[in-house]
């Protein structure tokens, strides 16, 4: 990354447009939920970002990636957990593994 003591501090707006409908529809469905859309986004970004299985599954549906990176994913996501096994490590330390990773080594 950057060595510009500002780098991730700046804020950068993430713009689309969707239909009049869809967008009554979601502020419909975040009020239910008694989410914030800010957040809603924020959180699907960090999810997607993050390597979420859940969400890179969904938007692999979604996308155009070819089968043959499909594969891979799922291959290298395989190892990851088979790694994580090999290491003792619990579903919770996988959640959490570079909150530990920073608290070990905190000038990374």
């Amino acid at each position: 990354m950057s060595t510009d003591p500002d780098y991730g501090k700046l804020t950068k707006r993430i713009v689309f447009t969707d239909t009049e409908h869809q967008h009554a529809k979601l502020i419909i469905r975040l009020k239910h939920d008694g989410l914030r859309q800010a957040d809603f986004f924020r959180s699907i970004i960090e999810g997607y970002v993050s390597g979420d299985s859940r969400i890179q599954d969904f938007a692999a549906e979604k996308g155009t990636h070819s089968q043959k990176r499909k594969a891979k994913s799922k291959k290298l996501a395989g190892r990851g957990k088979s790694i994580a096994k090999d290491l003792g490590l619990n579903e919770g330390e996988i959640d959490n593994i570079f909150d530990m990773i920073e608290q070990e080594c905190p000038d990374l």
